[in-house]
């Protein structure tokens, strides 16, 4: 059955613009993502097939590139999308991170360090430059 034989009540997209981003299950929100399935899954159960497979939704959008791409249904092009959302998200918190005081709590550096590191395969050493406010002006990889 096709998503769009669904309930509108059920349906992914739907159910985020009436209740919100937060009430989907990550195969939902996958599906979203994805907008269409393949033949024999919708873009839902595409979405917890590729979950399953990984492990997880972290480690789905952590996976290395080639490991995504055997995946039937995500070619080069959802790749690239995928790869622009997760700079995207990764982009605004560091904007939002600059325009605040919040690196006077050791977890919440550690929060934004995970976050900037995550994904990574190898060892890096990496320097975040604050001012005199702990506000972060820079965060640089130097060394893999």
């Amino acid at each position: 059955m096709k998503i769009t034989d669904w309930p509108s009540r059920e349906r992914p997209r739907e159910k985020l613009l009436r209740q919100g981003a937060e009430s989907l299950a990550d195969a939902e929100l996958l599906a979203v993502f994805l907008r269409t399935g393949i033949k024999g899954l919708t873009a839902v159960d595409l979405g917890r097939k590729l979950i399953n497979r990984f492990g997880s939704i972290g480690k789905f959008l952590n996976a290395e590139k080639a490991e995504i791409l055997i995946e039937h249904g995500m070619g080069p092009s959802k790749y690239a999308q995928l790869i622009a959302v997760l700079e995207l998200a990764k982009r605004a918190a560091e904007e939002e991170l600059k325009q605040k005081n919040v690196f006077t709590d050791v977890d919440e550096v550690k929060c934004y360090v995970q976050q900037q590191m995550s994904g990574l395969r190898q060892e890096v050493f990496a320097v975040l430059f604050l001012d005199s406010q702990h506000q972060l002006l820079a965060f640089r990889k130097l060394f893999f």
